[in-house]
Formats: structure tokens, C-alpha cells, sequence
């Protein structure tokens, strides 16, 4: 695979490869599953014990082969079998126990294999009295399996031949091994003892069991499955893209034979423990991972990313990231909307454009429509929450909680700049920062009395294109001088009164200032502020 990923925990549909396997496996409900690691031991262990904590583990010591590996695992079984009798034995009974009955042998790197294909294997096994029986399969290209050999007449397996040790005669042969087995397990444990490295690649093979077995005078037959994928391989990330694909396609083909609507399976992905309700319908760019749940009549998409969310009856959700959230039935997420994990939107809420929510419960009816951050926090029933509000959750320490009541009406570009309360039925105006709990039916408004400083423009901005259509402007009301005939009039009073405080020439020589030196001595020339959001 050429990666720091061991092979068989690289993933398709949601699973590792041998996930895929464990899963197939526990589908027998066998009395005991082992995993026989070698590669990569601590990071294979690691994601085992994630995974199936009831599995075994078996080490692979420095032995190669498959046979070797076998040997391993089955050395493992019989040790847990004898725990098991030392444990709950009685002073009469035996001192000492083996695994007995069928044993199941699966590759790790086998995907597409299913619990219901070895079912099939291990009846016809135990009905036929086999001491192994194989799944195989026939395939156009052959190349690198082992071939099944056999007898001309009874159809039983003679043995299986792996490429390197084949005849040219023996590599015509188009049916190959699946490396998937059942083995009578005392059979088994004999041949084992027998098996030696004499090969092309001197190691302990396991399909030389099969001829073992057949010398022996015992029963090796094979059941055929028409289906190559099934029981196709993975050795490179070629193969990988190939079957995760086949499975994508099998997945959604079940879902729509069971009632869910896929407008585009090329571009629809759905992993293989998602639960999706009769009619569900998937837009185009559809991706639904993990343990996602999609209730009756819901509409996912398009171009849509889920993954361990849960969505209502008839909710609607719409080219939304989310992770970790539920949504509630007849809902609205999105467009261009990101749900983070621990979000809770209710019945008939809406989480609307451009709306990242984290760690939120909004309840039934509320709605943050637009352009809006919400972390943190708890609202109430049939609340709205005005454009452009942000949510201030942090404090470059500690993360602090919101609560907004029921049937509040919040202003545009509000900030709650949490720990903050805003009571039911309260509101707070459009550009507030609320720092103070809001008690119910209040109304919270923080922002100053508005300013209008005439003329600014044209005195500190003089040859822009503003200042030039203020100008134009003001000419075509006749303020010639950029000031309202407001603020001319106090101006001339403030002149009248100056002359009459100071000597000075007579009124006659008193010249008034120019537009370009006049400023306003009541107030300071402001910065202008960017009023672009």
C-alpha cells in the first residue's frame, strides 16, 4: 500500500478492511474470534480492541505463511478453551480441552465478504462432513492466486497450488483460492504439525493442508461463489479505490430497493452502517459516513456531508457540513450552514446560510437564519436570532454558556458575550453587545445615540469620488458649503456670539472661512469606521 497505514486498516464504506472482516465473522455468532497480527502489531491491537473488544489476539512469531498464522491463532483458541474448563470444571471432568467443532479461517484483506456467504460455507461444510471446505471462485485473470485443483469426475478438491510452485498447465486454471476455509478443527491441529517451508517462497503455506488431508483420506471439497468481487483482494490502493466503489454501488443499491430515492449514485456516497427511512431522498454530492440515521421523507443534499448525525421525519438539510448533530423532524439546515459536533436543532427549527453552530440546543420552532456563530448555548422555544450574531463563548481561558429564552426576538449583529441569560419573550436591538442577563420581556439595547458630523467629507476627504458626489449632492439642495441649514444657522450664531465677546475690526471686516478650512470645534474629526460588514 506503500503507507504508514497497515493494510488492513485502511477503510471503505466507513470500515476498515478488517473491520469488514470481524463484522462478516461475529455474523456466524462464533463461539470465540482471534486475530492473528504481525505487522504493525500495535497499531492493528490498538484498533482491534476498538473495535471488538471480545476478540483474541494472536502474535505471529518470526515463521512466515499463512500455515504459521493458523497455527497461531488455533494455539490461542485452545488456550482460551482450556481457561475456560480449568475455570468451571468439576473435580471429575477432564484437565485438559481443545477447540473443537468448525473453525473459520478469513483473510483481513477480503472487504466484500459477508456473513451470509460464509454461512452458506460452514452449512455445506457441517452437511457434507467435510474435514476443509474452500470458497472459490472462477476469474478471467488469475494471475497471483493460488489454483484450485480438481479431481477429474467427483469435482473434490485435490489441493491448491500458489502461483510461484504452479506448472504452466496448473496456472491455466481460472478457478482460484479465496483464502476463506472452514476446517474441522481436529483435522486442522493435525495437519498443521505436518506442514514444512519447502517452497518458492519458504513459507508455511496453509493451502498445503488441503493435500495433506486429501492423502489422509479425508473429505476437501469447495463451494463456488459466482461473484469474484466477493471475494477479491486488496494489495495495492488501485484495488482499494476499485471495491470501495463496489461497495458504495451495493450499498445504495439495497437502500433503493428498500425505498430511498438516489438521484445521482455517482456521486453519492453512503457508508455502511448509515440507517436511512423509506423514502429518504439523496441529491447529488451526497455524502453520508458513520453512524448517520436518516428519518421518513427527509431530503439530504445537494453536495452535503454528514457523518454520526442524526436527521427528523421531512427535515431538509442542504450543501451543510455537519458532525455529531441531531436535527430534529421538518427541520431547515443549511445552505452553506456547518454543525458541529453537540448541536440539537428541534422540530420545525432552522439553522439558515452561512450559520456555524457548536455544542448548541436550539429548541422546536427557533431560528438562526444567517451569518450567525452559536457556541455554547441554549434557546428556547420559537425564538429568532437576528443576522450576524455571534455567540461569545470564549474568553482566551474557559468557554462560557448562552441562554436565550423562549419567543426572544434578538437585533442584528448582536453579541452575547457569555456567561449571559436573555429571558423569554425579551428582545435587544440591532448592534447591541450584551454583557448583562436580560431579564423576560425586557428590551437590552447597548448601542449610543447616532452622530452626524456635516460636511466631514468634503473637509477631510477632498478629491475623492465620495467627497465629489457629496458635493454634487449638496449642490443640488443648494448647500453649497456641504452643512444643512441646521448647522449653518448654529454656525452664524457661533460667530455672532464670538464678535461680541472680543474686540476686534468692525463687523464689515469679519470674513467667513472657506469650506476648506472650516472644521467643527464641537467635535473632534473621527476616524471613519469600517462600516463594511
Amino acid at each position: 500500500m506503500r503507507s504508514a497505514t497497515p493494510k488492513v486498516l485502511h477503510t471503505l464504506g466507513g470500515r476498515s478492511m478488517l473491520g469488514h472482516a470481524l463484522t462478516a465473522a461475529r455474523e456466524l455468532e462464533p463461539g470465540r474470534v482471534v486475530v492473528v497480527v504481525r505487522h504493525a502489531r500495535e497499531q492493528v491491537v490498538e484498533h482491534v480492541r476498538a473495535i471488538d473488544p471480545a476478540a483474541l489476539v494472536a502474535d505471529q512469531d518470526a515463521t512466515p505463511g499463512t500455515g504459521r498464522a493458523v497455527q497461531c491463532g488455533l494455539s490461542v483458541l485452545d488456550a482460551a478453551a482450556h481457561a475456560d474448563l480449568a475455570r468451571d470444571r468439576a473435580p471429575d471432568e477432564p484437565t485438559h480441552a481443545e477447540t473443537s467443532g468448525a473453525v473459520v479461517v478469513v483473510a483481513g484483506d477480503v472487504p466484500l465478504l459477508d456473513g451470509a456467504t460464509l454461512g452458506e460455507l460452514v452449512a455445506t461444510h457441517v452437511a457434507d462432513g467435510n474435514a476443509v471446505t474452500v470458497l472459490t471462485t472462477e476469474v478471467t485473470d488469475p494471475t497471483g492466486y493460488g489454483r484450485v485443483v480438481r479431481e477429474t469426475g467427483t469435482g473434490d478438491v485435490v489441493g491448491i497450488v500458489e502461483e510461484k510452485d504452479a506448472d504452466d498447465e496448473q496456472r491455466a486454471i481460472t478457478e482460484i483460492n479465496s483464502s476463506v476455509y472452514v476446517f474441522d478443527a481436529a483435522a486442522l491441529r493435525g495437519a498443521l504439525g505436518r506442514l514444512g517451508q519447502d517452497n518458492a517462497q519458504g513459507e508455511v503455506y496453509l493451502t498445503d493442508v488441503l493435500g495433506i488431508l486429501r492423502g489422509d483420506g479425508l473429505p476437501v471439497r469447495a463451494v463456488r461463489t459466482d461473484d469474484p468481487l466477493l471475494v477479491e483482494g486488496v494489495n495495492d490502493r488501485v484495488q482499494l479505490a476499485t471495491l470501495r466503489a463496489e461497495l458504495n454501488r451495493r450499498t445504495l443499491e439495497d437502500w433503493m430497493l428498500e425505498g430511498v430515492t438516489v438521484v445521482d449514485p455517482a456521486t453519492t456516497w453512503v457508508d455502511v452502517d448509515v440507517e436511512l427511512a423509506p423514502d429518504v431522498t439523496l441529491l447529488p454530492g451526497t455524502q453520508l459516513h458513520g453512524s448517520t440515521v436518516v428519518g421518513v421523507g427527509a431530503t439530504i443534499g445537494p453536495d452535503t456531508t454528514l457523518t454520526d448525525t442524526e436527521v427528523g421525519a421531512r427535515a431538509t438539510v442542504v450543501r451543510t457540513h455537519g458532525t455529531g448533530a441531531v436535527i430534529g423532524p421538518d427541520a431547515t439546515v443549511g445552505p452553506f450552514a456547518y454543525l458541529r459536533p453537540g448541536t440539537v436543532l428541534g422540530e420545525d427549527g432552522k439553522i439558515g446560510t452561512f450559520v456555524e453552530t457548536k455544542n448548541a440546543t436550539i429548541g422546536a420552532g427557533s431560528k438562526v437564519p444567517h451569518l450567525s456563530y452559536v457556541g455554547d448555548a441554549t434557546i428556547g422555544e420559537q425564538t429568532n436570532i437576528g443576522a450576524a450574531s455571534i455567540f461569545v463563548n470564549y474568553d482566551g481561558v474557559s468557554k462560557h454558556h448562552t441562554t436565550i429564552g423562549s419567543f426572544a426576538r434578538t437585533g442584528s449583529d448582536n453579541m452575547f458575550v457569555a456567561p449571559v441569560t436573555v429571558g423569554d419573550g425579551a428582545y435587544t436591538g440591532a448592534g447591541s453587545v450584551i454583557r448583562r442577563d436580560v431579564p423576560p420581556g425586557s428590551l437590552a439595547v447597548s448601542s449610543g445615540a447616532q452622530r452626524n458630523i456635516e460636511g466631514w467629507v468634503l473637509r477631510s476627504r477632498s478629491g475623492t469620488e465620495a467627497a465629489e458626489a457629496a458635493a454634487r449632492a449638496l449642490a443640488e439642495r443648494g448647500d453649497d458649503d456641504g452643512l444643512s441649514p441646521q448647522a449653518r444657522a448654529e454656525r452664524a450664531r457661533a460667530g455672532q456670539a464670538a464678535h461680541s465677546a472680543a474686540p476686534g475690526p468692525p463687523p464689515a471686516a469679519v470674513r467667513p472661512a472657506s469650506a476648506a478650512q472650516r472644521t467643527d470645534d464641537s467635535l473632534p474629526a473621527p476616524t471613519p469606521k469600517d462600516d463594511t460588514r
